[in-house]
């Protein structure tokens, strides 16, 4: 069999802590050749820069495509993906993949999936059939139907894509990349740097020996007008927990600005001496940071996925997550400061969560590269309505 050359398109820096070991392990595969394709706001440093990790981590870029439109709002959000496809028709046409891999439900996923569809390239998603609030569902199925292989996290996604009349033979339960990398620091789970040397950031630094806070909060797309409000809650609600809190800025979803906006005023108007601001971390320090938490707080997926396998407390406030598959580790509050305040006292008083394996077994990546090299890609479907 001759070497398939797979595109990997990495378009924020959630995406690359989802893929990480899927492309090391396409990397090592004799029979694959990887194609990494960086864009949107993977390569911006607002939100974190993504592009360092990748290159720190020894991957080669095939291509940079920037794509992003300032104004995080809903017609930036459209006329990014737009842009997106532009750009990503013409590196797909210059790399000529025999499959184009796209992650989870970012706009820009919807951008991958289009052009690559279009040009006759088969699409292979990664985390298909799970479901949440706000736009990301619609857009994870759209890159459903526009797929052709699907490898998916948990056993009732993949009943979900099955139902929405995919062939049954292209749905595979792989797990989920990123707890191959918790499953990595769950091994060796201590916290062996100095967030505040290594990262710096913004705010005091503090002794977090004594326990701490990570909060993510995103706007949700749906409900952007309110992601000010709704981050207020969660500021205010922290606040007087007594712990330090270690805040981490939104992804560039419209609403963020608001968002980033309601921190920026907090932080001037009530000069919090517990709150400190982080633009990223490496995926493993940051899940040894998310090991020693007492909480976390917000409406990020990695308190649904990775947490539940490490154990660590989740309050998943708001709409952002609802419908996705949970481990106990997490009680759901709405945008509500007594609320939230409630949930982490909660949390304090249980203490660590049991591990869960319901987004894998750290083994997700090495099935993923099986995959795209055994697995039949062709851009012909069966539906089976």
């Amino acid at each position: 069999m001759s070497t398939r050359k797979i595109c990997v398109v990495v378009t924020a820096r959630p995406s690359y802590s989802r893929i990480r070991t899927a492309l090391k392990a396409i990397q090592q595969h004799p029979d694959l050749e990887l194609n990494l394709v960086v864009a949107a706001s993977a390569l911006l440093d607002r939100y974190g820069n993504a592009i360092q990790a990748i290159e720190r981590d020894g991957f080669d870029i095939a291509a940079r495509v920037y794509m992003v439109l300032e104004g995080e709002n809903l017609v930036t959000s459209a006329k990014s993906t737009g842009l997106g496809l532009v750009e990503l028709a013409t590196v797909f046409d210059n790399l000529r993949p025999d499959a184009v891999v796209t992650i989870a439900d970012r706009y820009e996923t919807l951008a991958n999936a289009v052009a690559a569809a279009y040009m006759n390239i088969p699409v292979v998603h990664v985390q298909g059939g799970e479901v949440t609030g706000s736009i990301d569902e619609k857009v994870r199925h759209a890159v459903t139907k526009l797929s052709n292989l699907h490898l998916v996290s948990t056993v009732l996604a993949a009943e979900r894509v099955r139902r929405l009349g995919e062939d049954p033979d292209s749905v595979i339960v792989t797990g989920c990349p990123s707890i191959d990398i918790a499953a990595e620091v769950a091994a060796r789970p201590e916290m062996d740097f100095d967030p505040f040397q290594k990262y710096g950031g913004v705010g005091p630094s503090a002794d977090l020996s004594k326990g701490y806070l990570v909060v993510l909060q995103h706007p949700v797309t749906t409900e952007y007008d309110e992601a000010r409000h709704q981050v207020d809650e969660t500021l205010y609600a922290v606040k007087d927990m007594g712990l330090p809190i270690l805040w981490f800025w939104p992804n560039v979803d419209a609403g963020s600005d608001g968002t980033s906006k309601g921190i920026r005023v907090f932080r001037e108007r009530e000069n919090p001496r517990s709150l400190h601001l982080f633009r990223n971390m490496f995926p493993e320090d940051f899940l040894r940071l998310l090991c020693g938490a007492t909480a976390i707080v917000g409406n990020s997926s990695v308190a649904i996925r990775e947490c539940s396998f490490l154990g660590v407390p989740a309050v998943n406030v708001g709409t952002r997550q609802m419908g996705r598959e949970r481990g106990q580790n997490v009680i759901d509050v709405d945008h509500d400061r007594h609320a939230i305040a409630e949930a982490i006292a909660t949390h304090m008083r249980r203490g660590k969560a049991e591990r869960d394996l319901l987004y894998g077994d750290g083994k997700a990546g090495e099935r993923i590269a099986e995959c795209l090299a055994r697995s039949p890609l062709t851009i012909e479907k069966r539906l089976t309505y």
